[in-house]
């Protein structure tokens, strides 16, 4: 007789062994701030928008925190508002849709939404959408319109602006082959429409709000140099294939820096007063 390990068993031992290769990832890369930037994010009251790549950058932060030693308390938020000193975050639908995800956010933000009263609030698109044949100026602008509107509605929140993540692009001899014939690599025109969007992100809020590059994490390898792709002439920025198993999930090396590069950010904005009802 073979003898077989239950299901709920096997899930178990694999969310484990992700945890400790996670945790042993980020024990490799330590960095003097890390300790000083998780706990300063777990004093906050954060409310995280996202889908996968969401929960592959929360991972990353919970083996952080559990690497140095600093109770981070993470929750999926189904309650109304946001209690002092937890990290609530939301699958937002849905993925392909990003105007929904916009409305979707901006539905939690609101009085009685799970979101409402956070200190701090992010949304991040995935990159499933943002592809080849998006309108990106009307995306941007729609992001920033709703935005607005939310940081008026919410004068006591932080709004932390995102990039959208990348995807690795098609490598081997088959991907040299097209670069070397004038063909742009399977992923560099998806990847192209990104990095509009980001330059425009980049050009809005970089130096005047909290801006989380997650797409200049994830294409810059660890001695500082950039993963790209040939395209119209110039370079697209990539995801560092050793950031991923599968050409768009983090994998325990890229999760560890997307979320050192997020607790960093979270780290730097200012303190804002609870207000009465999240004290």
């Amino acid at each position: 007789m073979i003898a077989t390990t239950p299901p709920l068993a096997v899930h178990a031992l694999l969310g484990l062994a992700a945890l400790l290769a996670a945790t042993v990832a980020a024990r490799a890369r330590a960095e003097p701030g890390d300790r000083r930037d998780l706990q300063a994010l777990a004093e906050r009251r954060v409310f995280f928008g996202h889908q996968s790549v969401g929960e592959n950058v929360i991972e990353g932060l919970q083996a952080l925190a559990a690497q140095e030693g600093v109770p981070l308390r993470v929750v999926e938020a189904r309650a109304p508002g946001v209690a002092a000193g937890t990290f609530a975050h939301e699958v937002v639908a849905e993925n392909g849709d990003p105007l929904r995800k916009l409305r979707s956010f901006a539905t939690a933000l609101a009085p009685g939404g799970e979101g409402a009263g956070a200190e701090v609030a992010l949304l991040k698109f995935c990159y499933v959408d943002i592809r080849a044949d998006t309108d990106v100026a009307a995306l941007f602008a729609a992001y920033r319109k709703t935005i607005g509107e939310l940081q008026a509605a919410n004068p006591a929140t932080t709004f932390v602006h995102v990039t959208a993540p990348l995807q690795t692009v098609e490598d081997g001899v088959r991907g040299w082959a097209k670069e070397l014939l004038g063909k742009p690599r399977w992923g560099t025109q998806h990847n192209a429409r990104r990095e509009e969007f980001n330059a425009l992100m980049r050009r809005e809020y970089g130096g005047n709000a909290p801006l989380f590059d997650l797409a200049r994490v994830e294409s810059t390898r660890p001695d500082g140099s950039v993963e790209t792709s040939a395209w119209q002439g110039g370079a697209v920025p990539a995801l560092v294939p050793a950031y991923t198993d599968d050409g768009g999930h983090l994998n325990a090396e890229g999760r560890a820096r997307a979320a050192r590069a997020l607790a960093a950010v979270i780290a730097s904005v200012p303190r804002q007063p609870a207000p009465p009802a999240a004290r």
